[in-house]
């Protein structure tokens, strides 16, 4: 077995043999407990996990996002006669981060590892309690839906030589139907990671990225060279939620999130006909799966899909990549790298990760506005 399969096993351990409130269902026989626990020291990819906070992502699944924990459980069990680490599909890459991604077979849920301390220190410490209370009171948030939280328990040597990632986070898919739409037949749903360009990036810009390979210039923001067509009522809305939702980021020194982009288009059929601006037709192929993860009472939003005001799409967006925090030490370090670059090299601005909270929230939310078209009525 793999690393990436034993990864896979221990997260999908961690969430379907823990109770709502924490705690683990442990065998009974005192030998058993033993060789666990000698075994878990030893090893090098499987680390043994447990939930943080479990009981305040148990209550923002169940009372605000409409999932049971039944339905949560059952997206991360195995197949009859599969193995637990089956449960998971490994998928992307390493990205800048990294990170690790898996998704689970029903597509429902993604699973991203969080492997630089100062990240899942800062969402420990800092950001998962405003960030719980504001998913609770802001149902129609654009921050992405964080299901659990994973932490390693324990020593072990896999943790020690960080071997393997010791904290993972859960989150909903806003790409779930993508798959069931292909098999369909449907045009290919388009997807952008977006953040604001006009920073420093030293992969692309020193020596006109001469130095850097293809490979990793392509891992850096998407660019959208399209106009998103809204109604002045949807536009509205939208930059509601983009400004409450990066108020709360830039209170807590977040800088480096992203927003991540869906676009489906409609059949040609259906665009000739008229749609009702700020909703999917209910007779819609795009129409969001009843079954999908995280969908609030009263769609549409934009997390189930919003049509574009002149009928041509059904868009999704999320905020996602919040982690990176400017009083931790790591990006302390970095903006101190880059100030001394700008002050001796080269006057080339700040990145993204070390310009200032309130600065990153201005680029973010003008990016944002820069790619909305209103339709006037």
């Amino acid at each position: 077995m793999g690393r990436q399969e034993r990864i896979a096993r221990s997260i999908v351990r961690a969430i379907i043999r823990t109770n709502v409130n924490g705690t683990k269902k442990k065998a009974s026989n005192p030998l058993g407990i033993l060789l666990a626990l000698f075994s878990a020291f030893f090893s090098l990819y499987q680390l043994l996990m447990r939930k943080i906070r479990p009981a305040d992502f148990a209550k923002l699944r169940r009372e605000y996002w409409d999932v049971s924990d039944d339905d949560y459980v059952d997206s991360f069990r195995p197949r009859e006669g599969a193995k637990d680490e089956e449960a998971l599909t490994a998928i992307g890459d390493m990205g800048f981060s990294g990170s690790t991604f898996y998704a689970t077979t029903d597509q429902k849920y993604l699973v991203k590892s969080v492997p630089r301390h100062s990240e899942h220190s800062f969402f420990r410490n800092d950001l998962l309690t405003p960030y719980v209370q504001h998913m609770a009171t802001h149902p129609q948030s654009l921050l992405v839906r964080i299901c659990d939280f994973l932490g390693a328990s324990g020593a072990s040597i896999g943790r020690i030589l960080r071997l393997a990632p010791s904290h993972h986070i859960v989150m909903e898919n806003i790409m779930y139907g993508r798959e069931e739409a292909e098999n369909r037949g449907d045009a290919k749903w388009e997807n952008w990671d977006l953040k604001p360009t006009s920073y420093f990036y030293p992969e692309r810009d020193i020596a006109d990225g001469a130095l850097t390979s293809d490979a990793t210039k392509e891992q850096l923001a998407d660019e959208f060279h399209d106009k998103i067509v809204l109604s002045q009522e949807q536009a509205d809305d939208l930059f509601a939620r983009l400004e409450e939702d990066t108020k709360l980021l830039a209170e807590h020194n977040a800088v480096d999130y992203s927003l991540f982009l869906v676009r489906m288009k409609l059949p040609r059929e259906e665009v000739q006909e008229e749609v009702q601006p700020g909703a999917a037709k209910s007779d819609s192929n795009l129409a969001p799966p009843e079954d999908g993860p995280s969908v609030p009472p009263q769609p549409p939003t934009w997390k189930t899909g919003v049509a574009s005001a002149d009928g041509k799409y059904v868009y999704r967006a999320s905020i996602l990549d919040f982690f990176w925090a400017k009083h931790k030490i790591q990006p302390r370090f970095m903006t101190l790298l880059i100030n001394l670059w700008n002050l001796l090299i080269s006057k080339d601005g700040p990145m993204s990760i070390t310009t200032t909270p309130e600065e990153y929230r201005e680029r973010f939310l003008k990016m944002c506005r820069g790619y909305v078209d209103i339709k006037k009525d």
